[in-house]
């Protein structure tokens, strides 16, 4: 897993801004979506839907997580949903 990028907060125009690290941006320009998640949040590209497969291939793909892994793996084949 990559560790977390630190970054500050800072006013730009009447918003609040934050700026993205090298490598962690969508690119200039690029439409995104900002929801609250807990005590954060949460931004992607907007228009772009990741499947579930697609999740927990990366998911998997980010090397052994445990008792989690072991559940994505285990879920049943669920056809038509």
């Amino acid at each position: 897993m990559n560790a977390p990028h630190n970054s500050r907060t800072f006013k730009s125009g009447n918003s609040e801004a934050v700026r993205l690290p090298k490598g962690l941006g969508f690119g200039i320009g690029r439409e995104v979506s900002a929801e609250p998640l807990g005590d954060g949040v949460w931004i992607r590209p907007r228009g772009e839907r990741t499947s579930l497969q697609e999740m927990a291939a990366k998911l998997l793909a980010m090397g052994p997580v445990g008792e989690i892994e072991r559940r994505v793996v285990d879920l049943p084949e669920r056809h038509g949903l």
